[in-house]
């Protein structure tokens, strides 16, 4: 079965995929690190949805996801957004973790697992 890798560096890469699964690196926030996590989330879940597309799926076809919050206080403002991105009658099995992240800006990290 083959391997495909797509945006791999010398430590790892964004997304992998094996056979139909879709396997994403946790994503953080880019151009919103720092911010709300209202705004983390939204970015997170936008290059997900483009990470997704590059391996030839979306998020209807989500299977797992879990979730990294850096201060669980902010369970429902992350839920929020999240709750108006996930695609209805296809939600992955989910956990929600507190967590400290690589780097302070960070406030919200997810990693996904998809079908092809």
């Amino acid at each position: 079965m083959s391997i495909q890798r797509f945006e791999t560096g010398p430590r790892m890469s964004q997304v992998v995929v094996h056979g139909n699964t879709v396997y994403l690196a946790g994503v953080v926030a880019q151009k919103t690190a720092g911010e709300s996590v209202t705004k983390q989330t939204e970015e997170i879940l936008s290059i997900i949805d483009g990470h997704l597309a590059k391996a030839g799926t979306d998020k209807s076809k989500l299977l797992s996801a879990t979730i990294y919050l850096t201060d669980i206080k902010t369970f429902g403002e992350m839920n929020a957004v999240w709750d108006g991105w996930v695609s209805a009658g296809n939600t992955p099995a989910r956990a929600t973790v507190e967590a400290k992240l690589a780097a302070p800006q960070y406030t919200v990290e997810i990693r996904v697992i998809a079908a092809k």
